[in-house]
C-alpha cells in the first residue's frame, strides 16, 4: 500500500520537474524523486510533494550546475 501512495506521490512531482529540467533524462528525476521519498520515509519525515519537490529539485540543480561546459570547436 506505502508503494501505491507513494508512485502516485511521485507521479506529479516528476512531471513538473521534467519540465523545468528539460536537459536531464526522465529516468534521472524519476530515481532523483523515488530516493528523496525513501530517504524521507527512512527518516520518519512526512514526505508531502512539496517537500519531495523541493528537495528532489535541489538534486537536480546539483547535477545540472556539476555538468562540465560544452567543448567549443577549435
Amino acid at each position: 500500500m506505502l508503494a501505491l501512495a507513494t508512485r502516485f506521490l511521485r507521479e506529479p512531482v516528476s512531471l513538473r520537474l521534467a519540465e523545468e529540467f528539460l536537459t536531464v533524462p526522465v529516468d534521472t528525476i524519476d530515481r532523483c524523486v523515488a530516493d528523496v521519498c525513501a530517504c524521507a520515509h527512512h527518516l520518519g519525515i512526512s514526505a508531502t510533494p512539496e517537500i519531495v519537490e523541493r528537495i528532489a529539485r535541489e538534486h537536480l540543480l546539483a547535477i545540472v550546475n556539476s555538468a562540465p561546459p560544452p567543448r567549443s570547436a577549435r
